[in-house]
């Protein structure tokens, strides 16, 4: 699998965020679809990947809007 840049506008900040993520462009279109849950397309990202991927926001932005 080839690291894919994926960008995603923060629910929060409305900053568009790009991060490289270990996906392919098969698991994009599901993940896009919305029929399938976050988790069962990506089960080998990191919480914070999937975070990104479901609401655009970044670690540091997660941790200082939820400390």
């Amino acid at each position: 699998m080839n690291k894919m840049k994926v960008q995603r506008e923060s629910i929060i900040s409305g900053q568009l965020n790009t991060m490289e993520l270990n996906v392919t462009p098969q698991q994009m279109d599901r993940f896009y679809g919305g029929r399938e849950l976050t988790q069962n397309i990506f089960p080998h990202l990191t919480s914070e990947e999937r975070e990104f991927l479901i609401s655009g926001m970044m670690p540091n932005e997660w941790d200082s809007t939820f400390n």
